[in-house]
C-alpha cells in the first residue's frame, strides 16, 4: 500500500546533516537541484493505495538506484553504505536514526514498479527541462552517435565475466595482503562454466572465513559484486541466451553481441534524446526519432552533427523539409536512389558494409563503372549465400538456386549535390569540430558508469540502465555548468 500523498517526517537529529554533509557535496547539490516528486507521480498507479502493508517511498527506491549508478556498487553495498554514510541518508530523505531497506527490495522495485514505464524519456526530459530553465542550453545543434553495450548473457562471455570479477577481487585483496595468495583456492583452467562457478563459490567462502580481509570495505565491495554475478549466472544458466540482444559490427573484422544506444546531445554536452535498439540496427535510421524526441524535450534544432552514417538520402530529405542542416560527411555508399526497400538494408559505417534485414553483414564489396564518365558508378555488396539459403526472410530477397546475393547502390544522387556544396562552407567546418564531444560522452558512460556491459537481461532492462546512467551524467553536467 502507498499513501496518496507523500509524508514528511521530522527528527530532532536532522540538524546533524547541516554539520556533516557540506554544501559542495554532490548528493546535496543534486537534492537541491531537482524535485524528485515527479517519480512519485509517475509510479503512483503501480501501487495499491488501500490494501497491503505500507510500501517504501518510490522516490527513495529510485534514489537507491541512482546511488548505485553514481558510485558503481552492488545492491547490497548501496544499502549497507546507507546505514552509516550520512550523505547517503541525506540524499535518501531519511532521518539519521532511520533503518534501511532489505537489498532484495531493489530487485522487486525494478521488476514490479519500473516495468512498463517510459523511464528513459521521462528522465531525459526532466534534466533537459532543468538545463533549459537554468539557461544552460543555448545552442540549436545536436550531436548524434551510437554507442554499443555488450549483453550480460553473451554465451561466449559468461565465464569471462566471472573470471573478470574474481580477478578483480583477488587483485584488491593482494593490495592489502600479498601473502594471501597461498590461501587462495586453485583456479579453474578449463573452459567450463560449472567449474568456474564452483571456483568462485570456494573463493567467496575462503575470503568470508578471514574477517581481517573480508571486513575491508574495498574487498567487501568486490566480493559482493562477485556474489551478485554468481547468483545471476546461476539463475539464468538455462536462459543464457539474451533473446533481445543481437550481433552488431564495430568494424568489418570485429563484432559484438548486445545493444546499441543512439544518442543526441547539445554542444553543451547535455543528452537530449536516446533510443535503445538491438546491436544489429544501423545508426542512420534512428536519426528521425532522435530529432523528434529532442524537439519534444524543448530543443529548437537547426543543425545535426554526426558521422557518415547520418548522411543517407532519407535523412537529408527529412532534415531538408525542416530546414535543418546536416553536418555529416557524405559516404558514397549511403546513396540508394529510388530503391523501394532502402529502409530494409542498413549501412554500417564502421564496417563500411551493408547489413541485410536478417542482420547479416556483407562479406565484400566491388565498385563498377568509371568515375565522372557517363552514368553513375555503382557499389555492389556481396552476401554469404549459405546464410541466405536458410534465412527465414529469404522470400522476396533470395532466389532459390542463385549462386550469389548482391545489393547495389548508386554513388551519387541529385539530393546529395547540395550537401557536397555545404561540406565546403565555413559553417560546416566549424560545426564539425564539435563532434568529438559525443565520443567523450560515450566514454564517460562506459568507463565511469558501467555502460559498457548490460547489468541485466533484455532490452527493457537495458533501457532502464540507460535511463539512470544518462540521468546521472546530465545532472552532473548541469551542476558543473551552473
Amino acid at each position: 500500500m502507498l499513501l496518496k500523498q507523500q509524508t514528511i517526517q521530522f527528527s530532532s537529529h536532522s540538524t546533524l546533516y547541516d554539520l556533516i554533509v557540506p554544501k559542495e557535496n554532490i548528493l546535496r547539490k543534486i537534492n537541491d537541484l531537482i524535485d524528485f516528486s515527479f517519480i512519485y507521480d509517475e509510479l503512483l498507479n503501480k501501487y495499491c493505495t488501500t490494501n497491503g502493508r505500507m510500501a517504501e517511498s518510490p522516490v527513495r527506491m529510485f534514489k537507491y538506484l541512482l546511488l548505485k549508478t553514481i558510485y558503481t556498487i552492488s545492491d547490497v553495498d548501496v544499502v549497507e553504505r546507507s546505514q552509516y554514510d550520512m550523505s547517503f541518508k541525506y540524499f535518501l530523505d531519511m532521518n539519521p536514526e532511520d533503518d534501511v531497506i532489505n537489498p532484495s527490495s531493489l530487485t522487486k522495485f525494478r521488476k514490479l514498479r519500473l516495468k512498463d514505464t517510459d523511464l528513459l524519456n521521462l528522465l531525459i526530459n526532466k534534466t533537459v527541462t532543468i538545463a533549459i530553465e537554468k539557461g544552460i542550453i543555448r545552442s540549436k545543434s545536436i550531436i548524434v552517435d551510437a554507442t554499443h553495450t555488450l549483453s550480460r548473457s553473451n554465451p561466449f562471455l559468461a565465464i569471462d565475466v566471472l573470471r573478470e570479477r574474481s580477478k578483480l577481487l583477488r587483485k584488491t585483496i593482494y593490495t592489502f595482503d600479498d601473502q594471501f595468495k597461498e590461501r587462495m583456492p586453485q583456479k579453474n583452467t578449463d573452459n567450463d562454466l560449472e567449474k568456474e562457478l564452483v571456483y568462485c563459490k570456494e573463493l567467496e567462502k575462503r575470503i568470508e572465513n578471514e574477517p581481517s580481509i573480508s571486513s575491508i570495505p574495498a574487498v567487501k565491495e568486490k566480493l559482493n559484486l562477485l556474489k551478485e554475478t554468481v547468483e545471476d549466472t546461476q539463475e539464468n544458466l538455462t536462459l543464457s541466451k539474451d533473446t533481445d540482444a543481437k550481433i552488431g559490427h564495430k568494424s568489418a573484422e570485429s563484432s559484438f553481441f548486445g545493444y546499441k544506444t543512439h544518442l543526441a546531445m547539445t554542444e553543451e554536452r547535455i543528452i537530449t534524446a536516446a533510443v535503445v535498439t538491438s546491436g544489429e540496427k544501423g545508426d542512420g535510421p534512428e536519426l528521425p526519432k532522435l530529432i523528434e524526441i529532442s524537439q519534444e524535450n524543448g530543443i529548437d534544432v537547426d543543425t545535426i552533427i554526426g558521422d557518415a552514417a547520418y548522411s543517407g538520402k532519407e535523412n537529408l530529405k527529412i532534415t531538408s523539409e525542416q530546414n535543418i542542416k546536416v553536418v555529416a560527411k557524405l559516404n558514397p555508399s549511403i546513396t540508394q536512389g529510388n530503391r523501394k526497400d532502402a529502409d530494409k538494408f542498413d549501412y554500417n559505417k564502421d564496417a563500411d558494409r551493408f547489413v541485410c534485414p536478417a542482420g547479416h553483414l556483407a562479406i565484400k564489396k566491388a565498385r563498377g563503372g568509371s568515375k565522372n564518365i557517363g552514368t553513375n558508378q555503382v557499389d555492389t555488396y556481396y552476401f554469404d549465400v549459405e546464410k541466405c539459403k536458410s534465412c527465414p526472410l529469404k522470400n522476396g530477397c533470395y532466389k532459390e538456386g542463385s549462386k550469389t546475393k548482391t545489393y547495389s547502390v548508386s554513388i551519387k544522387s541529385e539530393l546529395h549535390q547540395d550537401q557536397i556544396f555545404f561540406q565546403e562552407t565555413e559553417y560546416y567546418k566549424e560545426k564539425a569540430k564539435h563532434r568529438y564531444k559525443i565520443e567523450a560522452k560515450n566514454s564517460e558512460l562506459k568507463n565511469v558508469y558501467g555502460y559498457d556491459k548490460a547489468i541485466s537481461y533484455g532490452i527493457t532492462n537495458m533501457q532502464m540502465q540507460g535511463a539512470i546512467a544518462i540521468f546521472t551524467v546530465n545532472l552532473k553536467r548541469i551542476l558543473k555548468l551552473m
